[in-house]
């Protein structure tokens, strides 16, 4: 029997993953041709099955077991009902109901839905109309969120598996301007005052006011500099939070993309808008021709008057702000991809001919003369008939060539920098995966000795 999309039993589909995710039209579709069922104290499915479908718990409980060993209870309220139930063919264990469950048995193909365009402002996404103080309405926003809705499945169920939760009273200070990048947050409850400081010594400018299902903590993260930004709660406030090695392999690595030089330059012949993310200062010193300077501190105001109908280049010195920035962009609905490497990776030889054609372009080039402490301009065309006019030439092409071999350096002294913090992220990587691999021998012990205990039990009882 199909399943009505407003009914009760809709509103549980609709909150399952990848699910959440679907179009209106798609998961009306889906609806007409599903059947929910049902079964007392029965097998969903037994180990060694190769029924790719799968298999979501909408009410009750179910254990999933190895040769009559309990390794996991899951029940429908859980977070981990969200997800299909031990979902690999075949089968590696037995789900057997305890009591009376509801489940749903779906298609493996309405699971590998990809969300790689950009996404036009319609109404496309249905509505759930859900009770205010229904707990998982923070997840159901989550999981519309543009970055979520490119994630992988298996991303997102590690993701909320790894969540932390932390609390804290209004008026205590959960992230601090200059203060080290260490999480990623998510408000499940609450509301949070985003503030900064131009200055130290500056009065605090109010930027932003986060409340449920909003994220914050990714900039620092991204760019690997201190927080730019404090954040303060205004209210009780219930946080989940992710740490950074996860942050980086389960959100960044997949959400972001990037392009060389050359790749650039073919996304703008098609119509890519080239943003610098980089100060005012920086940009006049050098950029790249057709470039907008929004710099990143600006650009959460500036966001909304961006199109979102032509993809996004982001440019910055070194890429890293630009992975904080087209992070912004991708949570606002906006296609983008990052120059890698940014203004620093470009060919020196290029930079070199750029500031040569800065120069050539300048109408006037302004020589001054102290005298008696004012500044006297002196103009090309007096230097052209002075009679030392060689040793000037001279002395400017060796000021050139003293310049071209600073750029050099500079360049050279930049990639050790970048290939440096390469290098200390990926220890902190395989810092994590280590932790995480001493997690799962711990778990193997613990179930170890489980087995002696029920080994040792049942020899007692033979005996």
């Amino acid at each position: 029997m199909a399943v009505d999309v407003n009914s009760e039993d809709g509103v549980l589909i609709r909150q399952l993953i990848p699910l959440a995710t679907l179009p209106h039209i798609q998961f009306t579709e889906l609806c007409a041709a599903i059947t929910v069922e049902k079964t007392l104290d029965g097998l969903l499915f037994k180990k060694g099955d190769v029924d790719s479908r799968l298999v979501y718990l909408l009410n009750g409980e179910v254990s999933l077991q190895a040769q009559g060993l309990v390794v996991e209870t899951i029940t429908s309220s859980s977070v981990a009902a969200k997800f299909a139930l031990a979902h690999q063919i075949p089968r590696k264990i037995d789900a057997v109901a305890k009591g009376w469950v509801r489940f749903l048995k779906l298609e493996a193909q309405f699971a590998h839905i990809q969300f790689d365009t950009v996404y036009p402002e319609d109404n496309d996404y249905m509505v759930i109309e859900e009770p205010e103080d229904d707990p998982d309405d923070w997840m159901t926003a989550l999981l519309r969120s543009p970055i979520f809705q490119r994630l992988p499945p298996a991303n997102l169920q590690k993701i909320l598996m790894g969540l932390e939760t932390v609390n804290f009273r209004p008026g205590e200070i959960i992230v601090e301007q200059g203060g080290v990048g260490d999480y990623y947050y998510l408000i499940k409850s609450g509301h949070c005052l985003l503030t900064r400081k131009p200055s130290p010594s500056a009065k605090e400018i109010k930027l932003a006011q986060l409340g449920k299902g909003d994220t914050f903590g990714e900039d620092a993260l991204l760019s690997d500099v201190p927080r730019n930004v404090t954040v303060t709660a205004m209210t009780d406030v219930i946080l989940f939070r992710l740490n950074k090695a996860q942050f980086v392999s389960l959100i960044k690595e997949p959400s972001l993309k990037f392009a060389s030089y050359n790749e650039v330059q073919e996304l703008l012949s098609r119509g890519a808008i080239l943003l610098d993310v980089r100060s005012q200062d920086e940009y006049d010193i050098w950029h790249l021709d057709g470039s907008i300077n929004a710099p990143f501190f600006t650009l959460r105001m500036q966001v909304k008057t961006l199109s979102r109908e032509k993809p996004v280049i982001v440019v910055c010195a070194n890429g890293k702000d630009s992975e904080a920035a087209a992070f912004l962009l991708l949570r606002n609905k906006i296609k983008a991809v990052i120059l890698r490497g940014g203004m620093e990776n470009i060919a020196p030889e290029l930079k070199i001919t750029h500031q040569a054609q800065i120069l050539r372009a300048m109408p006037e080039a302004a020589l001054f003369k102290i005298d008696d402490g004012v500044e006297t301009l002196v103009e090309l065309a007096d230097i052209a008939h002075s009679d030392n006019n060689s040793d000037i030439i001279d002395h400017a092409s060796d000021n050139a060539a003293d310049y071209d071999n600073k750029l050099l350096l500079e360049t050279e002294n930049k990639s050790l920098k970048q290939a440096n913090a390469e290098l200390n992220h990926q220890y902190a990587k395989l810092r994590a995966d280590k932790e995480n691999s001493e997690k799962q021998i711990l778990l193997m012990q613990q179930q170890i000795l489980k087995l002696t205990q029920m080994v040792n039990s049942l020899k007692e009882l033979r005996d």
